[in-house]
């Protein structure tokens, strides 16, 4: 979906697929597409933090502040009208932006890293989440995914790095990507289990993010670049699935963003040591 990751995943499970299809092995050709476009996106970012290019999206086109002001939640396709074609897969990219009003960095960072709580702002679709380490900007954490998309419970298990990026005292951004991902067969049921990295239905290989906030009009502006790098369609089904996936990307980042805005807003705790640390200033 924080310096920020938020569950990228709720992006993801959007390519649940019919039961029909078979299982497979991510292939070569499948990753070194998914690293050559994760790293042109990155440098996209940091075009921005050079300022090559407005630091927020909604900056880029005039009329889009407006309807997030007015609490609008904004999901686009990144690129190739989200969904793009590589040997043997597909990758998913879609942006989305959210205002929070009368909010600040300080109380967005301390949803953003409580790690723990996933399972609570983003329930159903985090069934479990949990905190590994932390050592200045950077943090990992794990997260169990699960969605049931037509006759498919699909399920994930996935360990998240996540490195801190504060460009000044009102803008930052985060990178996170996953460095495990295995699926869970039979998830739900007295015969779960793990299956080995990289095999399964692929409703999710690789998943990354980009999370970029800035602070002013009185609020909070935040937007996240979910990409994900799932099997491709056999051809027989695209006319189906691809309009399927699509929607649910959309709705699933839309999702995201509104339940990171409510917990943002709702009066829980957040202990102190979620604020603590204070991202160094590049």
């Amino acid at each position: 979906m924080k310096t920020v990751n938020l569950p990228l995943a709720s992006a993801i499970l959007a390519a649940g697929m019919p039961s029909l299809l078979r299982a497979i092995e991510l292939e070569t050709g499948a990753l070194q597409a998914w690293d050559a476009y994760v790293k042109a996106a990155d440098a996209r970012m940091q075009a921005r933090v050079d300022g090559q290019r407005p630091f927020l999206w909604a900056d880029e086109e005039a009329g889009r502040r407006s309807p997030l002001r007015r609490g609008e939640i904004l999901v686009v396709p990144a690129s190739a009208r989200g969904i793009q074609s590589v040997p043997n897969g597909l990758i998913h990219d879609w942006m989305g932006a959210v205002f929070i009003p009368h909010t600040t960095v300080e109380r967005f960072l301390a949803v953003a890293h409580d790690y723990d709580r996933y399972k609570e702002f983003y329930k159903p679709v985090v069934a479990d989440s949990k905190l590994l380490a932390r050592t200045g900007p950077d943090h990992r954490y794990s997260m169990v995914l699960q969605r049931q998309v037509l006759f498919v419970n699909g399920a994930v298990e996935g360990q998240y790095q996540v490195h801190d990026f504060a460009v000044d005292e009102r803008r930052g951004y985060s990178i996170t990507a996953t460095t495990k991902m295995r699926e869970i067969a039979g998830y739900g049921r007295s015969a779960q289990r793990l299956l080995p990295p990289d095999q399964g239905d692929g409703f999710v290989w690789r998943l990354h993010s980009i999370v970029r906030y800035e602070e002013r009009d009185g609020g909070l502006y935040v937007e996240m670049e979910a990409m994900a790098l799932t099997r491709d369609i056999p051809a027989s089904l695209r006319w189906f699935v691809k309009p399927l996936v699509n929607h649910l990307s959309v709705e699933s980042l839309t999702t995201t963003l509104r339940e990171t805005r409510d917990a943002v807003n709702s009066p829980h705790d957040m202990p102190g040591s979620l604020v603590s640390y204070a991202p160094k200033i590049r």
